[in-house]
Formats: structure tokens, sequence, C-alpha cells
């Protein structure tokens, strides 16, 4: 290899790294439940619901390119299990991993940047008295869309709103379910950049 190859080499790689910032950012919120009814056991008017809980969650973001990048995520939703018929609640957390591509419509080193993701995810859903290290929970793949924005607060911080809708089949395998579970997510949260 000559020296001009090497001189080429590294001023790729200088371009390359100098479009690339991290993330890492925490947020919190609320997972909300559309077409949330998930079938019934034995009694049909006694119809098992995905109640509405509270959510907080994780995020290292990959910004690769100049209005574009990457998202990877965990989130913890304290949600429950209700009944049509009764009042009676039972715990029921999900546990979800996402991937997202994102859009940004303001370049890299504006102070605000609005983006819409879309990707894949998997939830995790807990039924009640179990445990999701026991392998008695119940794991559905399904996609994710939705929009949110970053705002910079420092040289080395950000604020984000997020909403989106993570859409899979129904958990729990029950008569008469049909179509997919909506979680939506509605949260706010503080990240730092690196």
């Amino acid at each position: 290899m000559n020296l001009k190859s090497v001189v080429l080499l590294l001023c790729s790689c200088a371009a390359v790294s100098q479009a690339q910032v991290g993330e890492i950012s925490v947020n919190m919120g609320e997972s909300l439940f559309r077409n949330s009814n998930l079938g019934f056991d034995v009694d049909p008017t006694a119809t098992y619901k995905m109640l509405n809980g509270f959510r907080i969650g994780a995020r290292l973001t990959l910004n690769t390119k100049r209005f574009a990048g990457h998202e990877f995520g965990y989130a913890y939703s304290r949600t429950k299990l209700g009944l049509s018929n009764s009042s009676t609640e039972a715990s029921t957390p999900t546990h979800q991993g996402f991937y997202d591509f994102l859009l940004y419509l303001t370049p890299e080193g504006v102070p605000v940047r609005p983006f819409v993701a879309g990707g894949g995810q998997f939830t995790t859903f807990v039924p009640p008295g179990a445990s999701v290290t026991y392998g008695t929970a119940t794991t559905k793949y399904g996609l994710n869309y939705g929009a949110g924005i970053k705002v910079k607060v420092g040289p080395m911080f950000l604020i984000r709103v997020d909403l989106r809708d993570y859409a899979t089949p129904k958990p729990f395998d029950l008569t008469a379910r049909t179509g997919w579970l909506h979680q939506i997510e509605a949260s706010a949260g503080f990240g730092i950049y690196f």
C-alpha cells in the first residue's frame, strides 16, 4: 500500500466518523392500548383486555448520515390485564426490544430535529402471577412506527418527545381474538450526545 492510498483511506475514515453522532437517552411515559380486547378463556361474556400503564425505557441512537440514523431500545411497561364483566385487574407487565430507522427533517447539527421512525420489535407479555425469567411469558414480534422531536439543551444534552405505535399479534392464545394489538408510546426523555 503506497502513501497516497493510506492518506485517501484516512481521509475517508475521517469523513465517515464526522457524520456519526451517538446518543443515549432515557424516557418515561405511558403505554396506551388500542384494539385491546384479547378474547376469552371459557366465558364469552368475560373478555380479557390489556389496560394502559406506566412506561420507562432507554435508547441508543447512531446518527450515521446527515438526515438519517438508527435506534436500538428497550422499554418496560407496568400494564394490567382486565376483564370486561368485572373491575378485576391483574399486573401484566410487558418488555419490549426494538430497532428503528430514523429519518430527520433537519440536518445533523441543528438544535431542533423532528423525525419519523419505523422498524421492528418484539414484546414479551408476562401473564399475572408469572415471571419473565421462568419461561411462562408470551413473546410476539411486530412492527413499530411513529414520530418525535429532539431538542439540544446544551453542548452534550438533549430532551426528546416520542409518539410511537408498537403493533403485535395478540398474546395468550385466547378464543375469539382478532386483529393486532396496538401499544401506543407517549413519552418524554433526556439524553446525552457522544
